[in-house]
């Protein structure tokens, strides 16, 4: 499968986002990443769902919504209303997660769960068959602009391994400090999903980061 190109609209310029959400519609990308923040579970407040259902609205690609905040279960299906497919929550969230997973499958969306930095991916072996996408935080949530952590490579090495013969569809999605100098390798060594926020907004032609991402070559392979 090809991989995936998910722009942070977190990363977008909010003067101007219904700019931002044509260009990514015309790109190569293929989800556009939706971070929603508390304030409490992550330190900083990004938008809610009226904004969500905006981007929604104008929006011909699927939305990859990351829920950041505590008690998720409470805002299922506002997010699904808002325009959610995919749904992902955070394990350190999460008190019964397995039911919680259950919870977005039942809404139609496809079921996500995400690790901070220092979670180890054995800790979703009970519900590795349950879960259609896991996001690799790759920086501490909460900002953007943030420094790639180098040991989410052997996260993602771990992971795969862990998911093979069990649930071999499964989606590894990376987020946070992903580019151009490490996009290669993080689909080396088993990425599906990259999301890219301030490399694809920030950069002088977004429209030609995502294409650079979207098609990167690694060894004598095209991904």
């Amino acid at each position: 499968m090809k991989h995936l190109i998910a722009p942070s609209v977190l990363a977008a310029n909010f003067a101007k986002l219904y700019d931002d959400i044509q260009m990514v519609n015309k790109s190569e990308a293929d989800w556009f990443h939706i971070d929603i923040m508390d304030g409490v579970f992550v330190p900083n407040i990004s938008f809610g769902f009226p904004v969500m259902q905006a981007i929604a609205k104008h929006a011909e690609k699927p939305l990859d919504v990351h829920l950041m905040i505590v008690d998720p279960d409470r805002y299922l299906t506002a997010c699904k209303e808002s325009g959610a497919e995919i749904i992902t929550v955070h394990y350190e969230a999460c008190t019964h997660l397995h039911r919680t997973l259950a919870a977005i499958k039942e809404l139609g969306c496809k079921a996500g769960v995400a690790l901070n930095p220092h979670t180890p991916v054995s800790l979703l072996r009970d519900v590795i068959q349950d879960v259609d996408l896991v996001c690799l935080m790759s920086v501490n949530p909460g900002f953007g602009g943030q420094k790639f952590i180098d040991r989410t490579y052997a996260k993602i090495s771990d992971l795969r391994t862990m998911a093979a013969g069990i649930n071999d569809a499964l989606l590894i999605e990376i987020d946070g400090g992903v580019g151009d100098k490490n996009a290669a390798l993080l689909l080396e060594v088993g990425a599906d999903v990259l999301v890219a926020g301030s490399s694809v907004f920030s950069a002088e032609s977004p429209t030609e980061a995502i294409r650079s991402l979207k098609n990167v070559v690694h060894g004598a392979q095209q991904v």
